[in-house]
């Protein structure tokens, strides 16, 4: 029997902009679908995951493998920065995670909560004279730019410039831009590194990953410094951008819940976690191979086969979340896949929360007559990063 493939890129801006409606379409046919991605993916047509039970069993499936050095055809730009924890299995995961799980602690999250209230009120203080300002510009980008580059220990860097590098990474225009994005942030992390080396004993995050060593005496190398530091500096920054702009975006769309949080901001929790399940940051996993044949969800995936997850698509499966569609920051117990799930779960998910928390709190309490000044968007293109580059806001 043929496989049908389906052509995502056909749906166009539709997709991009509101993919939901065409998930929701393949979960009714099924959980799991051959579908061609638009460009700039690294992979022409790759098995999407759909549905909430597939996807959670194979975000912890041991026969889908993350090295793409292992993939026959894969050709992935980010060789240049080394390996780092997505892309790597167990055992040389385990070292890797277990390294960075020894100064990543829950008291250094929480030692950072302070300084998150500040950097969040100094930002409000510059933004809210204004009258009106773009969400991401003035606050969603530049909080958790500077709380990862505090924590990391990156001097002040040129906001643009980071940005741009940063986009052209999880989501470029092209590969051409992927791959001169990936270089220059290499050059700079590895220009930053040995500056951190010569620089004795600081107390910020990267250099004491440089300094951390096992019971073995076992100890990140080079490559694998620069590849963690890519790691916790692009991704502990930009999912967390997403993740505040699309909780304004669900808040200010549904005026009820958000009245609701207004009036008892003990519900502040709930509303980041239905953020995450209803429109979170991440919309699909990276990249998982097949080691083997095996049949998940009435189709065969045959080993070598790319495949994708899709976190998006599982948090409004209505056989998990009933009324799936519906924003409701009141909704029991959650289960979403967000931060992903088994081995490869989010080790920043505690500090996006914080962040998340701190920027909604502010926010919303600093601005009593917050609303949107224009529609959200352009959104970013491809099915990785989910989330408006622009939140025009008035209040």
């Amino acid at each position: 029997m043929t496989t049908e493939v389906i052509d995502l890129a056909a749906y166009g801006a539709e997709f991009r902009d509101d993919p939901y409606p065409v998930y929701a379409r393949l979960r009714a046919r099924g959980p799991v679908h051959r579908v061609r991605l638009p460009p700039p993916a690294y992979s022409e047509e790759v098995w999407l995951v759909v549905g909430y039970d597939e996807a959670r069993s194979l975000l912890a499936d041991p026969r889908l493998f993350k090295d793409y050095t292992r993939a026959d055809g894969f050709a992935f730009d980010n060789h240049l920065m080394g390996r780092h924890m997505l892309v790597a299995d167990p055992p040389d995961h385990t070292r890797l995670r277990r390294l960075v799980t020894r100064e990543f602690t829950a008291r250094r999250v929480e030692a950072l909560v302070p300084r998150v209230r500040r950097i969040t009120g100094d930002l409000l203080d510059a933004m809210v004279p204004l009258g009106r300002a773009d969400l991401v510009e003035s606050f969603a980008f530049p909080l958790p730019m500077t709380v990862i580059c505090e924590l990391l220990g990156v001097p002040a860097m040129d906001r643009a410039a980071f940005r741009r590098m940063s986009n052209g990474i999880v989501a470029p225009a092209g590969r051409a831009e992927a791959q001169r994005s990936v270089a220059e942030l290499g050059t700079y992390l590895d220009e930053l590194i040995a500056d951190k080396r010569a620089g004795g004993a600081a107390e910020d995050l990267l250099s004491a990953l440089i300094r951390t060593e096992a019971e073995d005496g076992d100890r990140l190398s080079g490559d694998e410094l620069r590849a963690m530091a890519f790691l916790l500096l692009v991704a502990g920054h930009e999912t967390t951008v997403h993740l505040i702009a699309n909780a304004v975006v669900a808040l200010l769309s549904h005026p009820g819940q958000l009245a609701a949080l207004r009036a008892d901001m003990g519900l502040l929790d709930g509303a980041v976690e239905e953020t995450l399940r209803y429109d979170g940051p991440v919309e699909a996993s990276t990249y998982r191979f097949a080691a083997e044949d095996f049949e998940v969800g009435g189709v065969t995936v045959r080993a070598g086969d790319s495949v994708l997850v899709g976190l998006g698509a599982a948090g409004r499966d209505p056989g998990r979340f009933g009324g799936p569609d519906r924003f409701d920051i009141r909704r029991a117990g959650r289960g979403h896949l967000a931060f992903g799930h088994g081995i490869h779960h989010c080790l920043g998910a505690p500090l996006a929360r914080v962040e998340a928390r701190v920027a909604l709190r502010g926010l919303l309490e600093r601005c009593p007559r917050l609303a949107l000044d224009g529609p959200p968007g352009p959104w970013t293109p491809g099915i990785l990063i989910r989330g408006p580059r622009s939140v025009p806001l008035r209040w």
